[in-house]
């Protein structure tokens, strides 16, 4: 693959979830090697988490299922904290 293409590509951008290239194309790794697809749009994983690196496997889903999970649980205690009365408080200064 020339590293100038013959026609312009459309790279989109997709928060949160991988970047969509039009192919085909051919992706150099952080190690130097090469690696290709033929297909007319590929998905490049930006989270990292993918077994197929360099390419998505929708690994961003699970990732962020769990990271709204814990958000809600970490708002579901403060709320039952509140409740019960024992919400953290602001240190109080010394007397003087």
């Amino acid at each position: 693959m020339p590293n100038v293409p013959a026609e312009r590509r459309r790279v989109t951008l997709q928060r949160p979830g991988p970047l969509l290239v039009e192919g085909p194309v051919e992706v150099t790794l952080e190690d130097g090697t090469t690696v290709s697809s033929d297909r007319f749009c590929v998905a490049l994983c930006t989270c990292r988490h993918s077994r197929i690196y360099p390419w998505c496997d929708t690994s961003h889903r699970r990732r962020a299922g769990a990271d709204e999970r814990r958000q809600a649980d970490e708002r579901r205690r403060a709320g039952e904290r509140r409740r019960a009365g024992d919400a953290p408080r602001r240190a109080q200064p010394p007397p003087t």
